[in-house]
């Protein structure tokens, strides 16, 4: 009876965002794991062989199916949160080597972690072929004008890539790259004030990006491909484990949902959307619209923001306070009695009733 609960309130969930012109974000149940990990690139672990694959990636749009396969797998223990991506490929060549330079200027793979869902304060994380790494914490996202600290680091990650073919070889045709990483949880713990001592039991928000590139050979050497009328090099492709619905990785309410499970590799659990994800979405809607107006004629308006929404056939009043420098949505949930908000900037609270 609980798991037709549980899928009932999943199918109101995909509904009420398809609804909204939304992609339903994917959702993972990350395993906790006890056997000793060696990141190697090779994933042979038994732990490994027990926990799923994700969906394969689609472009970031949601629309269209990728050119070439890319999966993953994610694991945590005391120390780590853990990652093994597949990604095929029969041309592998990089040529970027320092750390922190721009990696996606190569084919690259990418993790985004919001640990608690709020779009405000998470990390992104970049690797090409050659293990060259570029790490970085965002106080907000590029569209809110936050602070981008370059210089910070992921403490002691631990990265391997496998590569099933030859690297930067022209003459012939390769099948994959795998990559295994390690991010140590005090690494991501020394951001936050209240200190994510453990994820056991929790929901981050979490997605995952490969940029692939058109490429041409100029002396026998990978490049990438340039637009022979204009010089300038043509897009790239962008396919990501759960869909956008932009091309904009950095708009974190988007994001798909991680949920670690206190449960053992191999066991099952479930997961589920919170009703208040419906409640968020919405405030999303009036954040994007206020941001808009606010980027074609430098205010807020307050007349955007409605004086209600409605959820699941609830009307809930809507409050809105504003100040000099911008303004906060509030509601109480009928679902839960807590207390909602989102602010001009985009960050999304909430407070005990």
């Amino acid at each position: 009876m609980m798991r037709i609960k549980i899928f009932i309130v999943f199918v109101m969930f995909v509904n009420f965002v398809q609804s909204q012109n939304i992609n339903v974000p994917k959702n993972y149940i990350v395993y906790h794991t006890s056997e000793q990990i060696h990141i190697d690139g090779k994933a042979n672990e038994i732990s490994w062989s027990k926990v799923p694959w994700t969906d394969n990636f689609i472009d970031i749009e949601g629309v269209k199916k990728p050119t070439y396969r890319t999966r993953m797998k994610m694991m945590w223990d005391d120390a780590n949160f853990y990652f093994y991506t597949e990604l095929e490929e029969p041309h592998i060549w990089g040529d970027i080597t320092e750390r922190d330079a721009v990696v996606f200027y190569n084919n690259d793979f990418e993790i985004f972690i919001d640990p608690d869902g709020d779009t405000h304060n998470y990390y992104e994380f970049e690797m090409n072929v050659l293990n060259t790494i570029w790490d970085l914490f965002l106080t907000k996202p590029y569209r809110d004008h936050g602070m981008v600290l370059n210089n910070w680091d992921f403490k002691n990650v631990k990265t391997v890539v496998q590569i099933d073919g030859t690297l930067n070889d022209p003459s012939d045709i390769d099948k994959k790259w795998n990559i295994e990483i390690a991010i140590p949880w005090k690494s991501i713990n020394e951001t936050y004030d209240d200190k994510i001592i453990s994820p056991k039991g929790k929901t981050w928000r979490v997605n995952f990006s490969r940029v692939n590139w058109n490429f041409e050979l100029i002396n026998g050497k990978y490049h990438r491909k340039k637009d022979k009328k204009t010089g300038k090099y043509l897009p790239e492709n962008n396919w990501v484990w759960s869909p956008q619905g932009v091309i904009n990785m950095h708009e974190p309410e988007h994001w798909g949902y991680v949920y670690f499970s206190e449960n053992k590799v191999g066991d099952k659990d479930v997961f589920t959307y919170g009703k208040d994800e419906k409640i968020k979405y919405k405030l999303y809607e009036i954040y994007r619209a206020q941001r808009s107006h606010y980027n074609k004629n430098d205010f807020w308006n307050k007349s955007l923001v409605p004086k209600s929404i409605t959820v699941d056939g609830k009307v809930i009043p809507l409050k809105t306070e504003g100040y000099i420098s911008g303004y906060v949505v509030s509601l109480k949930s009928p679902f839960t009695g807590m207390t909602l908000y989102i602010t001009e900037d985009g960050k999304f609270g909430k407070q005990k009733k």
